[in-house]
């Protein structure tokens, strides 16, 4: 009888250790882009995110060494319901490891606490609320190139102190846009500045004219536009019908992408400033990179930072998942590892991923170039400054993130 008892767990224990070498040994991924595909964020992240996904898994190497990696793409529509509900298909009956790109901090949000829920991994490089590694931080999230926060520590710091104390806010009436404002009100007060106002539009607005006569009326200095994509060109072109940079006001572009620059055209985006992580012309590894990235797109373009975001942090859950030697398919497990691995990739430098989840790389302050001054197509900044990554976000003895420990 004990012979048999004895037969029976050694035979159970077997069997456990051959389950748990064939976990660690599953080299298989699927990863989600969840984007806007056809609304007004499409051009920044969309088409253009999946394939710097697509370049990330060609460039990982990870194929040839036997692993099978898939990527699917869906337009979430800038809701979050539509994105809940097809990233809970995508967990459950896809089997979808990684979430990339989430572009709209609603949606984002929202997705949050979903792959928190379902030990899923994001990789945010689209939504800017600093709230996904503040009050609303997970152990299964990154937000890998930019946030409101920053921004605001940036452009709404320098503009400041070139003169801007007054401001009049023109903000997106949804999460991103209420937090970019707050962020940056923040920033205007503590370094001596003023708000005299501000007016709430509802997400992808075509007529702003009555938004721009409260800010013209107001006579703030700086008209702080805390919107985005469609929006912020829409704010601009009209702006300029209205006179309201002739009449001595300044546009801040708080947040403003290479796409909109192009679709805006130099003659009318000349002069804005604006703070980046990513420009395709910083440097020989980030050329090499859009060049071959505008190749594949079938507009030619080149890489917004959001789409240069997720190849960077793809290429760096990929290293993650080789040191491993597979995938968990646990999100936690690998998250930690990524945070205890540092970054370092052609388009973002090295960087560090910290306990909150904020991945720390430099911000750039740019301003547009004039006409006469770009010597061809996607020339269009001037580089003003540079913050080192360790000044440009939110400092951890500011956090109210539970995973930092005070």
């Amino acid at each position: 009888m004990k012979n048999r008892i004895s037969a029976l767990l050694l035979g159970t224990a077997l069997a456990f250790g051959a389950s748990t070498a064939a976990l660690a040994q599953d080299k298989t991924v699927k990863i989600g882009v969840l984007t806007d595909n056809s609304g007004l964020y499409s051009d920044l992240g969309g088409a253009g995110s999946t394939l710097a996904a697509q370049m990330a898994v060609e460039d990982s190497g990870l194929a040839a060494k036997g692993w099978k990696i898939d990527v699917i793409s869906a337009d979430h529509q800038n809701k979050p319901d539509i994105a809940v509900n097809t990233a809970r298909q995508w967990i459950d009956v896809d089997k979808v490891d990684i979430f990339v790109d989430v572009l709209n901090s609603g949606v984002a949000l929202a997705v949050n606490n979903l792959v928190k829920e379902k030990n899923g991994v994001m990789i945010n490089t689209g939504a800017a609320t600093s709230d996904l590694t503040n009050t609303q931080c997970s152990p299964n999230t990154i937000h890998w190139v930019y946030d409101t926060y920053m921004l605001a520590n940036s452009t709404g710091q320098a503009l400041v102190k070139a003169g801007g104390d007054t401001w009049y806010f023109l903000t997106a009436d949804y999460a991103f846009g209420h937090a970019l404002e707050r962020d940056t009100a923040a920033v205007v007060l503590k370094s001596g500045g003023k708000v005299i106002g501000t007016v709430r539009h509802p997400l992808n607005t075509a007529d702003f004219s009555s938004f721009l006569l409260q800010a013209q009326a107001s006579k703030a200095k700086i008209v702080g536009m805390a919107n985005a994509g469609g929006d912020t060109t829409n704010t601009i072109k009209q702006a300029s019908e209205f006179g309201i940079v002739a009449g001595g006001q300044k546009l801040a572009g708080l947040l403003l992408f290479i796409n909109d620059v192009h679709s805006l055209g130099l003659k009318v985006a000349q002069g804005l400033n604006f703070t980046e992580t990513f420009y395709w012309d910083l440097n020989d590894g980030t050329r090499a990179f859009s060049k071959r990235f505008s190749e594949r797109m079938k507009n030619k373009a080149q890489p917004s930072m959001i789409q240069a975001g997720v190849y960077s942090g793809l290429i760096h859950y990929f290293k993650a998942l080789e040191a491993m030697g597979g995938n968990p398919h646990d999100g936690i497990k690998v998250v930690e590892k990524m945070k205890s691995m540092p970054t370092d990739d052609p388009l973002f430098g090295k960087g560090t991923i910290r306990v909150d989840g904020r991945k720390i790389h430099p911000a750039y302050l740019f301003e547009v170039k004039k006409p006469a001054d770009s010597k061809g197509p996607w020339d269009y900044y001037k580089l003003i400054g540079t913050t080192p990554g360790d000044k440009a976000f939110r400092p951890l003895s500011e956090s109210e993130c539970p995973l930092v420990k005070k």
